[in-house]
C-alpha cells in the first residue's frame, strides 16, 4: 500500500500577521524554523522513502529541514505550490475590506479556481502512486492546497478539517483511509503523535 504524509510548512511572518501569501515566496520566521525542526526530529524516526516539495521557499525550508534529519531526497514539484491568491496576496482581511468592501469574496480578483488546485494536486499523486507503488512518500506543501487534495483524496466534500502550520496528516491512498490528521503533538512535547 502507498502512505502519503502531507507537512504544512512551519510558519511565517505573513502567516502571523494575517496575511495572504498564495504564490508569494515567503521564507519561514524564526519561529518558523524552530517547528519545523521539531517535526524533522518526529519525522527522524520514521521511515520515508523520498520527499516532495512545493518550490515556494517556506515549503522548501521545512522540506530541507526534515531531509537533514532523515536523509531522504526532497524533489521539489510546481504542482504542490499554494493556491494563487491573485490580486489579494499580500493583504489582510482588513486590507480586503477597505480595497473591496465586505463582498470582495464574491469579486474577480484572479485566484486560481479550486478546481485548477484540486486537478493538479491528484495529477501529482496519481503519478507518484504510480511510480512508487508501496512506497511511504512525504509532500511538503500549503494549508489551502493541503485540505482541498484530502477532501479530494478521501472523496468526501463534507471532509471539514483544519491544517496547522508544522503539522503532519498520513493518508492511506488505496484505503482512502486518514490515519492521521493535522497532527503536531511535535510542537508540545510529543512524539509520533503520543504527548509525551
Amino acid at each position: 500500500m502507498t502512505i502519503i504524509g502531507f507537512v504544512r510548512h512551519g510558519v511565517t511572518a505573513w502567516n502571523k500577521e494575517g496575511r495572504a501569501q498564495g504564490s508569494s515566496n515567503i521564507p519561514l520566521d524564526e519561529e518558523g524554523v524552530e517547528t519545523a525542526k521539531k517535526l524533522a526530529l518526529r519525522l527522524a524516526d520514521q521511515e520515508w522513502d523520498v520527499i516532495f516539495t512545493s518550490p515556494l521557499t517556506r515549503a522548501r525550508q521545512t522540506a530541507d529541514l526534515i531531509a537533514a534529519q532523515s536523509g531522504v531526497k526532497v524533489i521539489e514539484d510546481e504542482r504542490l505550490r499554494e493556491r494563487s491568491g491573485g490580486l489579494i496576496e499580500g493583504t489582510t482581511e482588513l486590507d480586503r475590506q477597505q480595497k473591496w468592501g465586505p463582498l470582495w469574496r464574491e469579486l474577480d480578483l484572479q485566484f486560481e479556481t479550486a478546481e485548477n488546485v484540486v486537478a493538479r494536486g491528484l495529477e501529482f499523486v496519481n503519478e507518484q502512486v504510480q511510480k512508487n507503488p508501496n512506497q511511504r512518500l512525504l509532500v511538503v506543501s500549503h494549508g489551502s492546497f493541503i485540505k482541498r487534495i484530502i477532501v479530494a483524496l478521501m472523496e468526501d466534500d463534507k471532509y471539514t478539517i483544519k491544517i496547522d502550520n508544522a503539522s503532519l496528516t498520513i493518508i492511506n491512498i488505496e484505503k482512502k483511509s486518514c490515519l492521521l490528521l493535522n497532527d503536531t503533538a511535535h510542537l508540545v512535547g510529543g512524539l509520533n503523535g503520543n504527548p509525551l
